[in-house]
């Protein structure tokens, strides 16, 4: 609010499995992806997690420290969105936890999803948007014709291959008469986050790629700008999804996950005390916020 993460542009399958073998994992260390979880005797799960998406750090964090209290050894890798369902496909990633079905990743999904488990939704709705910071002078996406100059002719975006820029290259930039007056720049969330920090500082317009939920909305002064011919399409809902051989292998977690769900309050309060605590510490956040709310991992894991 994602790979997907919001995450479209797909790459060759060949060349991502290479990608995967030399990935660098959650820790900082360079580490090789293999789902293990789906050995029946394995008490050990893999699941990838995109850097940048905070509801996806959220998630995954959370789960992590709920199958550890139940005997698991879990290994987050950190992959990027197109990586993430290659790897499920071939059972290297058990799961993921930041799918956004059934528009943004879709896809991947035509591409994958029969090699796939789709778990179930854990939260919804997912909004695609463009947003400013409150003091830009605009509210409607139809705003931004003729003002490119106001802008550095630019949209400020994220990763290549998320399907949210997929569907704002496609879909919102022609809808609107924008391609030729604006680019799209290409980069990471983390750069995109970055960009929008620094232009708030210095009270300088800017406009980004963003979704709901996401922890910007809250750490910055910044609005949704309206999309009236809603060329975003309709809301998507955040699913978890697992590889085939996992979902066979550990009914227990899949069980689990079936049950997850979080509202936008106690998913807003997991993603704040993890920037609280910050970086290298999102783990100490989720097993705080468990327990602070002992009923989410009773009611998830019992």
């Amino acid at each position: 609010m994602f790979v997907t993460s919001r995450r479209g542009r797909m790459v060759l399958a060949g060349v991502i499995a290479a990608v995967l073998a030399v990935v660098v994992g959650c820790s900082g260390k360079s580490a090789t992806v293999g789902g293990t979880g789906g050995d029946s005797n394995s008490k050990s799960v893999t699941l990838a997690v995109v850097q940048g998406w905070d509801e996806d750090i959220a998630a995954s964090y959370l789960w992590k420290e709920l199958l550890e209290r139940k005997g698991y050894q879990v290994n987050l890798q950190q992959l990027d969105i197109a990586s993430t369902f290659t790897g499920l496909a071939n059972n290297q990633v058990d799961a993921y936890l930041d799918a956004w079905l059934p528009s943004t990743h879709q896809s991947y999904w035509e591409k994958f999803g029969s090699k796939l488990n789709d778990v179930g939704s854990w939260y919804s709705p997912a909004d695609l948007v463009l947003a400013v910071p409150n003091y830009v002078q605009i509210n409607s996406i139809d705003e931004l014709k003729g003002k490119a100059g106001q802008f550095d002719g630019k949209i400020v975006g994220i990763e290549p291959g998320a399907g949210e820029m997929r569907i704002a290259r496609n879909n919102v930039l022609p809808a609107y008469g924008l391609n030729g007056e604006y680019q799209l720049a290409e980069g990471s969330t983390p750069a995109m986050l970055a960009s929008l920090d620094s232009a708030i500082k210095e009270n300088k317009p800017i406009v980004v790629t963003l979704w709901h939920p996401h922890l910007a909305f809250t750490k910055f002064p910044i609005k949704v700008l309206q999309d009236p011919k809603g060329a975003w399409g309709k809301p998507d809902e955040l699913h978890s999804v697992t590889s085939q051989k996992f979902a066979q292998s550990k009914p227990d977690v899949t069980g689990w996950l079936k049950k997850f769900h979080l509202d936008d309050h106690q998913l807003g309060t997991l993603e704040q005390l993890i920037e609280q605590k910050g970086k290298g510490h999102e783990q100490d956040a989720a097993k705080e916020w468990l327990n602070q709310n002992p009923q989410v991992a009773s009611s998830f894991t019992g």
